[in-house]
């Protein structure tokens, strides 16, 4: 078999409208394929030209493919069995902006490209003091960003409507007040300032769809399957959902609704996102480091699991579900919507892949569920209290996959005595945005947990927690 290339087949090619940055498993499972959506229906017409939002990405390996790969959607969605396979030909090309800086810059000249999205996870939207206008490229993506919008609005040319993905609360709003803080920093014109606010609209979203990306348990027989090799293939549930807070003329820049795709802007982005946020992405933050300590490889597993199950039935109906501003019976019936997610037998979703910046996943999906449960109860969650124990314990023992700064914390934390590093980790608000020794029983409980997955284990722990809440 070849590998998948434009000799496989004839594949429409569009303009450039997007400018993407992150060329992972994510996005290309999410957002291209939904251009490719529109693109079939003749609603859209466009192509997205990616940017690496750090040095070492995808785009050699999607130039090797002509920017070509293949989604695999499989799973339930209303009631009904999906098992389908495309090939996606929306992303045009990738730029390196560590190699390629002026060419990202010239991307201000194009006046076609007049839409902005990006998934550089959750630590991507931050401030880096260190980075300069004249830096070739500057570190961070808003800092890349800023330097784009002021070569735009240099040119004199149209704004942008730039719609972040990444899950962290207000992300459009947070990535606009960075960028406003660069513009500070590195002493922009006035004008610029204004145009940026005038001429650009920041949305604030969040998206949902498992991604659990390149299936390397059944690569050799999809390749098969598909008549060609794709080194690049995403695999991803049915189940979408894109809510966009912004102005109504989104629905005609990007024409998804009209798509028939599961996309709601709207006014007022909060419930959508609590319930999102907590109910599916918490629990998975909260499963990782506990299961993955007890050996459990996927969420699938979990689900399946007697000890585990019963904590992540626990989790929704006693920690997460009481401390949300919906109506229960609304909330109970999405929890059971999601479980049923996450049970899906056709998606291999492994911990290892959700557990990417853990830390900063626990402070956007866990943390204000903690501190909500402790101000209200004046008692704290057990079973979130013992995933942050867990994570704890799994980023001492071995260095997760996280931002160089986290994991620099974690690395001072393993040479003082073991009975002060909880105590250290807690107060360091770079890893929870607050000083978490001020919530008074924490230190104790966690220390507490800390040491007991040590003596008997994760699973022993969790069903301990189970017996108590009984």
């Amino acid at each position: 078999m070849e590998q998948l290339s434009n000799n496989y087949g004839e594949f429409a090619h569009f303009p450039e409208k997007v400018i993407q940055f992150g060329e992972g498993n994510f996005m290309r499972g999410f957002v291209d394929w939904q251009l490719q959506q529109m693109n079939k229906q003749g609603l859209f017409n466009g192509s997205a030209v990616v940017v690496q939002p750090i040095s070492q990405g995808l785009g050699k390996m999607l130039k090797e493919q002509d920017y070509l790969y293949t989604v695999i959607l499989e799973g339930l969605l209303d009631g009904k069995t999906v098992n389908t396979s495309e090939i996606i030909s929306t992303v045009n090309r990738v730029l390196n902006p560590y190699e390629e800086w002026q060419e990202y810059l010239a991307l201000a000249e194009d006046e076609n490209l007049e839409i902005i999205l990006s998934n550089t996870t959750e630590a991507g939207i931050a401030y880096d003091e260190s980075d300069a206008l004249n830096d070739t490229p500057p570190k961070s993506f808003p800092a890349k960003l800023t330097a784009l919008l002021y070569k735009r609005y240099q040119l004199q040319k149209p704004g942008f409507t730039i719609i972040p993905c990444e899950l962290i609360d207000r992300n459009g709003e947070k990535l606009l007040a960075i960028i406003q803080q660069y513009a500070e920093h590195w002493d922009l014109k006035a004008d610029f300032k204004t145009w940026l606010t005038k001429e650009n609209t920041f949305c604030c979203s969040l998206v949902d769809r498992i991604v659990p990306g390149y299936p390397r348990d059944r690569a050799d027989e999809l390749n098969e399957k598909h008549g060609y090799i794709d080194n690049l293939m995403v695999k991803a549930e049915p189940f979408m959902l894109w809510v966009i807070e912004g102005p109504q003329k989104i629905k005609e820049i990007l024409p998804l609704q009209e798509a028939g795709l599961n996309v709601i802007v709207t006014d007022d982005m909060t419930p959508y996102r609590e319930r999102k946020v907590h109910l599916l992405n918490g629990p998975h933050t909260a499963m990782v480091p506990l299961a993955r300590l007890a050996g459990l490889e996927t969420v699938e597993e979990v689900m399946l699991d007697a000890d585990f199950s019963v904590f992540v039935d626990d989790l929704f109906a006693r920690e997460l579900i009481p401390m949300l501003d919906l109506p229960e019976a609304e909330l109970a019936a999405y929890a059971e919507q999601i479980k049923e997610r996450f049970k899906n037998p056709f998606v291999r979703h492994e911990l290892s892949s959700i557990a990417l910046n853990s830390v900063s996943k626990f402070q956007a999906r866990l943390l204000p569920i903690l501190l909500r449960f402790y101000d209200t109860k004046n008692s704290l969650p057990l079973g979130i209290t013992a995933a942050l124990a867990a994570l704890i314990v799994s980023y001492l023992q071995e260095a997760g996959n996280d931002d160089a700064e986290v994991l620099a914390l974690f690395a001072e934390a393993k040479e003082l005595p073991t009975t002060e590093q909880v105590a250290f980790l807690l107060a360091q608000t770079k890893l929870w945005g607050q000083d978490l020794t001020e919530v008074a029983p924490l230190v104790d409980t966690v220390n507490d947990l800390v040491q007991k997955i040590h003596e008997v284990g994760t699973r022993a722990v969790i069903k301990e927690i189970h017996q108590q809440a009984e």
